[in-house]
């Protein structure tokens, strides 16, 4: 499959019936589900479901910064920034406290790399720094997802995070951080007491 094919597979947003079929799995599997039509429309959504003064993570996103969600939580807004507390701490000696902030927020946002069909959610990681709070840690969880990240089957979801996500992320790390990325750590969340994960699925492409 050549890199064109690989790009198109994977940026493709899905027609009608597989949008509404996804989201009727990830019902069934304990996730409560927002499709909205816009980046700004994810963004009132997000914010909306969040009480002022509450504790928020930022989890580091493309979709979270093409949204406007990262500012909005990061800024001089009504919340308490997780991930501004964390980043006041020196790593080598408060390393562990980093992680306790940064795990344990009342909110943890941040997306997903792939949404299957009978849903299930698969997020990818170089570090894991994002996984602990998604899977247990953070009270509750908001994942804002482009539709183009629909996929028919885990398999698809794996080969999406590889032969997609992977690419644009290298190059993101290297244009940003001076180093590449690599998939360190892959979560796959099959089902959630209801209530605790919020999707906020959006009718364009945005993300990685």
């Amino acid at each position: 499959m050549s890199t064109i094919d690989t790009a198109e597979r994977f940026s493709t947003l899905p027609d009608e019936a597989t949008l509404t079929a996804t989201v009727v799995a990830l019902e069934e599997h304990g996730f409560s589900v927002e499709v909205v039509d816009d980046l700004d429309a994810a963004r009132r959504a997000t914010l909306a479901r969040i009480p002022h003064g509450a504790t928020v993570m930022t989890n580091t996103s493309v979709t979270l910064k093409e949204t406007g969600i990262e500012d909005a939580v990061n800024g001089d807004g009504p919340y308490e920034s997780a991930r501004n507390k964390m980043l006041a701490l020196d790593y080598e000696t408060e390393g562990q406290r980093m992680k306790e902030i940064a795990g344990q927020a009342e909110y943890a946002l941040g997306s997903a790399h792939a949404v299957t069909r009978d849903g299930t959610l698969v997020i990818a990681s170089a570090s894991g720094s994002q996984l602990a709070p998604y899977a247990w840690g953070a009270a509750n969880v908001i994942l804002v997802v482009g539709a183009q990240k629909l996929v028919p089957t885990l398999e698809a979801a794996r080969e999406r995070v590889y032969q997609h996500s992977l690419k644009l992320e290298d190059a993101r790390a290297q244009a940003v951080y001076g180093q590449h990325s690599y998939v360190g750590k892959v979560l796959e969340i099959h089902q959630e007491l209801p209530g605790r994960i919020h999707v906020v699925l959006i009718r364009e492409v945005v993300g990685f």
